[in-house]
């Protein structure tokens, strides 16, 4: 994807995810910041790219969209998806098996309604 479409595809999601609120907290707790990452994803970025993520990072826009680009980058690579919104979005919404997975088509469904 070219960075504007991923940009845009991040936007969509943070609007599905948290409507843009920084703060916004779910899956009881776990969850956290604009697109609602949980401490796992952060975990997984820092090993792939050997980053320094905090789960602190999890409320910053810019920080979020980072982490963001790297994990789907990496699990579109290793699981050699085609580089689609589809892709990325379920990849985040499932984790690394979310592609294949039917149960994140709804959440698909629900950020290309926002793009």
């Amino acid at each position: 994807m070219t960075a504007s479409a991923l940009a845009l595809l991040f936007s969509a999601i943070v609007l599905v995810e948290s409507g843009g609120n920084v703060n916004a907290v779910g899956d009881n707790g776990n969850a956290v910041g604009p697109a609602q990452i949980w401490k796992i994803v952060i975990d997984d970025v820092n090993r792939i790219a050997k980053t320094n993520y905090t789960y602190a990072d999890r409320k910053s826009v810019e920080k979020s969209f980072e982490v963001f680009t790297i994990y789907t980058n990496h699990y579109i690579k290793k699981k050699r998806l085609p580089d689609t919104a589809e892709n990325r979005a379920r990849l985040w919404n499932g984790g690394p098996n979310g592609a294949d997975t039917a149960k994140t088509l709804r959440y698909w469904h629900k950020v290309k309604s926002k793009l």
